[in-house]
């Protein structure tokens, strides 16, 4: 066996790859890559992503997502358009006897459309890092798809997500979820922050868009969970055309297990997935003080186990860092409310969507301004958050391309283009995150960090060559 390098080789080694990082990256700096400007336009409703599937009644809009706290569990829906048919899914891993789940069905009417027959039904008790098959549409047309449990939720459990934002239903969207889709990092789950089909866009929010676009992302959500986040595109508040309970086709198409972390809405609650937690909070939603929202984070913080799992992600639509004109300000009073939280119990990242580009903060927090000092200039700060926001998923409103200049410090990269993120956690001190913008190759990342764990590793982690 040939000798070992000495250690210094080695340190000299991983810094010179750390340093080279950051340059990479255009740390601190407004990327110089320049995306083609061209309209952003809807897939025509006859495109082959939409094709509703063959045969009687036969299931469409397949998706799952987390079904109970800590990803024993999980919620299967699906659509049928013809009749109600059967609400139970049949279940089996290659080491079990199949079973059977019962569901619930559920119709609704907006404005002139009327809904298929939505099905959820919860599936229990499933057997950690375990591949199912299921089956959906018994009695009539029967469709088979598959997923796999998490492993057991632990400190130093490996696990990737992705990152998908802003998506509806255009052309560069398609491009987005097929370079999602053929990432080489495999995410195993997503995190979805917002907004989804954009069927508000449309005369009299036209919900045939929502059937569409659950068509259309069906080949990923199907198969894997996709954790949601409401974005203002989920209100659907209509009242001229006498539409006026908010969240309507959202809430009656996408379930979350939010009673499982005492929540009392779908559009806040939290969940454990392998070594994070995953915090799922409603911009637009009443979250001031004395508020339910606000309630319940409060006494949801103090409830994360870090021994248990380490990182400590949140999920919102509106960013509270933007640098770019549009929608400048809007997560302001959220972040006013809740960002003191975040740095007194090391949140390590929040990922956002709503601005229709890219961005990537250094850990920085505003918290030390009252209405006597004046002190509201953003500032380093270890045992805060990164903000990044991803609401690049390629919708009908096209990019934000205007960005506020100078760039401030705080802001590690931009860019207004589309894509992804992967959120690679290695243990419970390293996880490597990497952002893909459409344009390139399927592994090529655009933008990448390493993140130190705040609780366990709290060392500066900054790609800014200034830091």
């Amino acid at each position: 066996m040939g000798s070992s390098p000495p250690s210094s080789s080695i340190v000299f080694a991983v810094l010179f790859l750390v340093c080279n990082a950051a340059v990479l990256c255009y740390g601190g700096k407004t990327s110089s890559f320049v995306r083609k400007v061209e309209k952003t336009i809807d897939m025509p409703l006859d495109s082959d992503v939409f094709k509703v599937p063959p045969g009687y009644n036969a299931p469409q809009q397949v998706h799952i997502t987390q079904g109970d706290h800590v990803g024993k569990g999980v919620i299967v829906s699906w659509v049928t358009a013809d009749e109600s048919g059967s609400n139970t899914v049949i279940y089996w891993s290659e080491s079990s006897k199949k079973k059977e789940a019962e569901g619930k069905t559920y119709t609704y009417k907006f404005y002139n459309y009327t809904s298929g027959y939505i099905h959820h039904c919860i599936i229990r008790n499933l057997e950690f890092n375990t591949k199912y098959y299921y089956v959906v549409g018994v009695g009539n047309t029967t469709r088979q798809f598959w997923f796999v449990t998490p492993p057991a939720v632990g400190p130093d459990v490996p696990y990737t997500f992705g990152l998908i934002g802003d998506l509806g239903q255009t052309y560069d969207s398609n491009r987005t979820l097929t370079h999602y889709e053929n990432n080489p990092a495999k995410g195993q789950s997503v995190l979805f922050v917002g907004d989804l089909s954009y069927a508000d866009n449309y005369p009299n929010h036209d919900n045939v868009r929502w059937d569409t676009w659950g068509r259309f992302v069906e080949r990923s959500v199907a198969y894997q969970p996709w954790i949601w986040t409401t974005g203002n595109h989920e209100i659907d508040f209509a009242p001229d055309i006498g539409e006026t309970k908010p969240f309507k086709p959202y809430t009656h198409r996408y379930h979350v297990p939010y009673r499982a972390s005492q929540s009392t809405t779908p559009f806040w609650y939290s969940i454990k997935r392998a070594s994070a937690y995953i915090i799922v909070l409603s911009s637009y939603s009443a979250y001031g003080k004395y508020t339910p929202q606000y309630q319940w984070l409060e006494e949801e913080l103090p409830k994360v186990n870090r021994s248990e799992t380490p990182w400590l992600v949140v999920l919102v639509h509106s960013p509270w860092y933007n640098s770019y004109e549009y929608h400048y300000m809007e997560g302001e009073t959220m972040r006013v409310m809740y960002e003191p939280w975040f740095v007194k119990y090391k949140v390590d990242v929040v990922f956002a969507g709503h601005v229709h580009a890219y961005e990537r903060s250094e850990r920085i927090s505003n918290i030390a301004y009252n209405i006597v000092n004046g002190q509201c200039v953003p500032v380093r700060d270890q045992t805060a958050p990164v903000y990044i926001t991803i609401g690049d998923g390629g919708n009908i409103e096209g990019l934000a391309t205007n960005m506020t200049n100078p760039q401030p410090e705080y802001s590690a990269y931009r860019e207004a283009s589309f894509g992804h993120a992967i959120f690679d956690i290695k243990n419970r001190t390293h996880a490597y995150y990497g952002w893909h913008r459409n344009q390139d190759g399927y592994a090529v990342e655009a933008d990448t960090m390493w993140f130190y764990n705040r609780y366990w590793h709290p060392v500066d982690d900054s790609t800014n060559s200034d830091s």
